[in-house]
């Protein structure tokens, strides 16, 4: 990669010869590495001990990492030559793959989830067991969950306007349907912060109804915030000119994962808080 790249948005030449990219020497997967193993090594301290220091020193050098290797992506993207067709065709298969890997990750909590819905009998070990185990209160699916996910199919048409404002070359419309789709995302975000703090049960010893809403929703959510800063990192770029029609796999990417957290929160609606849920909170 050129150093004259560095603080500059402009695109230079890389000089390679060839369609393939080598990629240069990097400390990052390194410090994310230790960051990762910091960051677990810091949540098993706090748990037992209440000294978060270490999962807050984990936590700074993951996102500290996270900042200057995807600086470090971005100017390559910005230099003519690394991104050759080839490159860009592997780009697409890696985000592929990785979007593979989160669904299996969801497949494990839908199983959990359905494993005790269809068998409670397997965890509850009472006489005509129900699920939700009996006195569970639930939320009405028809009222915040209903409400975050019309928010969520909306921000999947406003980042579709994006997409297809950005392969027309109109830079103020897919700046626009960009903003629309981090204030959707945040407004998601918001709604559900409301929804747990007026839950009726706690992850910590609410049994394991609890326990597979908590992490189906929460792992759900925190995908949301991921996808969130994506787009808005694309924001940033779009409003710097850095898309064009023929160029532009980072907003792909993005917009492949908000379709994916899409999906993935419509079965969570109907699997979870429409089919799942017991006795509503209200009633």
């Amino acid at each position: 990669m050129s150093s004259d790249t560095h603080g500059a948005s402009a695109i230079t030449n890389s000089g390679l010869k060839q369609p393939y990219h080598l990629v240069d020497p990097s400390p990052w997967p390194l410090t994310g590495a230790l960051g990762g193993g910091l960051t677990l090594f810091g949540i098993v301290i706090a748990s037992h001990y209440h000294n978060y220091l270490p999962l807050i020193a984990g936590l700074v050098v993951v996102l500290a990492t996270m900042f200057f290797w995807w600086r470090d992506v971005l100017r390559e993207s910005r230099t003519a030559g690394l991104h050759s067709p080839v490159v860009r065709l592997g780009l697409r298969y890696g985000m592929m793959f990785f979007i593979s890997s989160e669904v299996m990750f969801f497949v494990a909590f839908f199983w959990a989830f359905f494993h005790y819905a269809l068998f409670p009998e397997h965890v509850l070990g009472v006489e005509n067991p129900t699920w939700p185990p009996a006195g569970t209160l639930t939320f009405d699916p028809f009222h915040l969950p209903f409400l975050n996910t019309m928010i969520l199919l909306l921000s999947g048409t406003t980042v579709t306007w994006a997409h297809h404002s950005i392969i027309e070359g109109k830079k103020s419309a897919a700046v626009w349907g960009l903003v629309l789709t981090v204030l959707l995302g945040l407004s998601f975000t918001t709604l559900q912060a409301i929804e747990y703090s007026e839950a009726p049960f706690k992850f910590a010893g609410g049994g394991i109804y609890s326990s597979t809403f908590f992490l189906a929703t929460g792992f759900h959510g925190f995908h949301v915030i991921i996808g969130t800063l994506f787009l808005l990192v694309c924001t940033l770029r779009a409003s710097a000119g850095q898309f064009t029609p023929q160029r532009h796999f980072g907003f792909e990417a993005a917009a492949w994962y908000w379709h994916f957290v899409d999906v993935v929160w419509l079965f969570l609606f109907i699997c979870v808080y429409w089919w799942g849920h017991g006795v509503i909170v209200g009633e």
